[in-house]
């Protein structure tokens, strides 16, 4: 009787790599209040009223301070918004990215 060889069958899975992240920044600047940056980054980046404070009191003393960490897209799109809500109040707050190293 022949002996029959089984051979196993290997699925090869592709490797995905994760997406680069993105760190967004706060910087300071001296016309905008306080108040306003840490309503800002209460309703953008969904910080506690304590963390918000913290960031923003960070950014003022050494003049910018990492928000979050985001995948691009939503790094730029939330720093967007953020810069966009001082810009509609008139204020020049700013907000920028720059890759994770």
């Amino acid at each position: 009787m022949p002996e029959t060889v089984v051979k196993p069958r290997v699925k090869t899975q592709p490797k995905t790599e994760r997406p680069k992240l993105y760190k967004v920044i706060l910087i300071n600047d001296d016309f905008t209040p306080r108040e306003f940056v840490v309503t800002v980054l209460k309703a953008e980046f969904k910080l506690s009223e304590d963390q918000a404070h913290r960031v923003m009191i960070t950014a003022h003393r050494r003049g910018v301070c990492v928000v979050a960490v985001f995948t691009r897209d939503i790094a730029e799109t939330k720093a967007a918004r953020a810069t966009d809500a001082g810009k509609a109040k008139g204020y020049p707050l700013l907000f920028t990215t720059e890759p994770e190293e």
